[in-house]
């Protein structure tokens, strides 16, 4: 039990120092491009903090269960949003600076239907994947028209920092949080078996919580340091790239049956934390938002109980 919770403080230590870096590089390659804060936290930030999920994904379709990818990503999104993001607004409300926050959280909205009308057939095929991942690329050059409009408009900067040293920041600092998350996982898998915990419970809240570590830590950093569209950014970015990508990505490699009552409480915990994260006026989302969505992954983490109990 010692050895697991040094784990988890390890994991603590690395993703703080990592998602430090990460902000920093991804905000410095913001200002160096021209691109709004927001542009970098919905791709560069939330493709990067997403990479754990990837890594499931990947290894799951080649083991053949890439079920365990679809069940990481859904549950992955609900604690984005549920736990992660409340959190943070517990502590300090947000402010969405960027009108683009707002497509991106309508587009994060509709993932769940998407999901849902695709796989409602019991079956997550090829074309059901080729389909979803057509739909994120399509939001992805709508993203980045976006960026390169606001660059057009914007003024060079007087003295630009060394790409170099921007992307070097990204790069290590993702490498700190990745293992952050595997030292986290360890750890928190550990304490789970020592508490006589089922499999079910381990993956549904101790790895998907060590999955997520990297977006708690860069939202929370990018919150102390004032950029607020990098963090929302990070969350409505990294939910979009989990499922119309990674998930697809197992699903290329491996289509599968689903059991769709089994994912369907993942589908509507993700609509309604998303739905409770809309921007209210001038962009604000207040500190409430973040004690309702903590009290919304509580119930999500009593009706996980419940289910292994069932079971």
């Amino acid at each position: 039990m010692t050895i697991a919770i040094l784990y988890l403080i390890a994991g603590v230590v690395l993703a703080w120092f990592g998602g430090e870096l990460f902000v920093r590089g991804g905000v410095g390659l913001a200002a160096w491009a021209r691109w709004p804060t927001a542009v970098i936290g919905v791709t560069v930030a939330a493709f990067g903090t997403s990479s754990p999920e990837l890594m499931v994904a990947i290894h799951a379709a080649r083991d053949g269960v890439p079920q365990i990818s679809l069940g990481d990503v859904l549950g992955s999104n609900v604690v984005n949003v549920s736990l992660v993001l409340g959190l943070v607004l517990s502590f300090s409300g947000m402010k969405a600076e960027d009108s683009s926050v707002l497509r991106d959280w309508f587009v994060s909205l509709l993932v769940p239907g998407i999901v849902y009308a695709l796989l409602m057939d019991g079956w997550f095929s090829r074309s059901d994947a080729m389909i979803m991942m057509g739909i994120f690329f399509v939001w992805l050059l709508v993203v980045i028209s976006h960026a390169r409009a606001h660059a057009a408009a914007q003024a060079a900067p007087a003295q630009k920092v060394p790409l170099a040293r921007m992307v070097g920041c990204i790069l290590v600092g993702l490498i700190l949080l990745i293992g952050s998350a595997q030292f986290v996982v360890h750890g928190g898998t550990k304490i789970a078996a020592a508490l006589g915990w089922s499999p079910f419970i381990v993956g549904a809240v101790i790895v998907a919580m060590a999955t997520s570590t990297p977006e708690l830590a860069t939202t929370l950093i990018a919150r102390m340091r004032g950029h607020h569209d990098v963090g929302l950014g990070n969350i409505l970015g990294s939910n979009i790239f989990n499922v119309m990508f990674i998930a697809s990505v197992a699903a290329l490699i491996h289509p599968y049956k689903v059991n769709l009552p089994e994912i369907m409480p993942s589908l509507l915990f993700g609509a309604l934390t998303t739905l409770l994260i809309i921007p209210g006026a001038g962009g604000y989302i207040g500190r409430f938002r973040g004690f309702l969505l903590l009290a919304v992954y509580a119930v999500y983490v009593m009706l996980s109980l419940d289910h292994s109990a069932a079971h």
